[in-house]
């Protein structure tokens, strides 16, 4: 990230000089912008939505990026009601210092050895010893009574890259969903943690993040065991002609239909929504996949957590398709092999519900397993970027022939079980 306002400290130091509210501000948190996102932000990366609903619930949470802190929150100072600041004499201490007293603190502070056998990282700093620290961080300021602050001045205050490609962004996520779940799992789970410290909405706004990873349950089985199930003519959902139906109908357009008012409102377009359904499903069944497997391993004492730098860099050829919005695959990975696997599982379901419904004349497949083809078909349709890459693209963006490979061979399997 790099600053691009240079009125960003003169707004923060506004939040916490204010005489009314000003004395129990701990941090003024900025949005993350970038300056290389598409204009339909292909791979999701602008997080439009989220800090604007932590801000209304108590405070943003610390990012690690673009936010300026008041200096005794890190050092493990509690606010109390009557905390003040004289800011006329305090700019007066040590105005004067010799340049070798300088010099030698400067020395110390770079030093290795600086932080050890103190309370850096324990009660002053940031809390390190899991990938996401700057959340423990924060969490822990605002339990000591402090509040954030999230302001979004119209010039955007800091910018930074991202991923260009899709296994960098989808790796950075399994990162962040490792580090939350590790967070809930920990001492620091705001629901204990923060009991009766931070308001309860807040609370649940963290757990909103940490249980990031828990996600892929869910939706695993949502993309998988319903497809299957169409073989077999098993329904797992109400008839359409049931009334039961319309609970899951209301569902689904309450939670797609406010999805979508609230990203228009947020300043995106209807594309961008779409693609924003598209890479939250990718999340969902390989970054927390991943995250969630990392994390009990870890529990289990079987794998310890790493820190995986995000590139930002991609090659020359990759940069033309980037701006075109056509989806980068390129690189065999796992992730890369669930995801090509779950779409060829539907598009065989999809395939073989077509098939059902022309061969049942008098509509009850249709009764019966209306839901089911419907969240098949869009599973189909939201995979259409992944069935280019594996069939239909000639470009090194394409996805690798081993990968197509595999999932063809698992998909087909699990078409034959399906059906036996």
């Amino acid at each position: 990230m790099y600053s691009n306002n240079s009125e960003s400290l003169r707004d923060a130091i506004c939040f916490l000089m204010d005489e009314e509210k000003g004395q129990k501000i701990a941090f003024v948190q900025f949005p993350q912008n970038f300056d290389n996102i598409t204009k339909n932000d292909v791979y999701s990366n602008s997080l439009k939505v989220e800090f604007r609903g932590l801000d209304a619930n108590g405070g943003p949470a610390y990012i690690g990026t673009g936010c300026f802190h008041r200096r005794d929150t890190l050092c493990r100072k509690k606010y109390k009601n009557n905390y003040q600041i004289d800011w006329r004499t305090e700019n007066d201490r040590r105005v004067e210092e010799s340049t070798t007293v300088l010099e030698e603190t400067c020395k110390t502070l770079a030093s290795c050895s600086y932080e050890e056998n103190t309370e850096w990282e324990k009660e002053m700093g940031l809390k390190y010893g899991c990938p996401v620290e700057d959340v423990i961080t924060g969490l822990s300021i605002q339990c000591r009574g402090w509040r954030s602050v999230y302001y979004n001045p119209e010039r955007k205050a800091f910018l930074g890259v991202v991923p260009t490609t899709l296994l960098p962004a989808v790796v950075q996520h399994k990162r962040w969903s490792e580090g939350d779940l590790q967070i809930f799992l920990s001492q620091y789970c705001p629901l204990v943690y923060g009991r009766g410290k931070i308001p309860l909405k807040l609370q649940i706004s963290y757990c909103i993040y940490l249980l990031w990873a828990y996600n892929c349950l869910a939706t695993l089985y949502y993309v998988g065991v319903p497809s299957l199930c169409i073989h077999r003519g098993l329904p797992l959902f109400p008839k359409v002609s049931s009334p039961w139906v319309l609970p899951f109908l209301y569902v689904i357009a309450a939670k797609y239909g406010y999805s979508l008012g609230e990203f228009l409102w947020s300043g995106g377009t209807f594309q961008e929504w779409w693609n924003d359904q598209r890479i939250w499903l990718y999340k969902r069944t390989t970054s927390y996949v991943f995250g969630f497997t990392e994390t009990i391993l870890k529990l289990l004492g079987f794998a310890k957590s790493g820190f995986v730098v995000t590139s930002k860099v991609a090659d020359e050829d990759v940069s033309p398709r980037y701006k075109k919005e056509v989806m980068e695959f390129g690189a065999p990975s796992p992730m890369f092999s669930i995801l090509a696997t779950l779409s060829l599982v539907n598009l065989l379901s999809f395939f073989r519900a077509l098939k059902m419904l022309i061969m049942d004349s008098q509509h009850r497949v249709l009764d019966l397993l209306a839901l089911q083809m419907l969240l098949c078909g869009l599973v189909v349709v939201i995979n259409l970027p992944v069935y280019g890459g594996l069939f239909f693209r000639k470009d090194k963006g394409r996805m690798p022939s081993t990968v197509t490979c595999q999932a063809v061979i698992i998909a087909i399997i699990a078409h034959i079980v399906a059906l036996h």
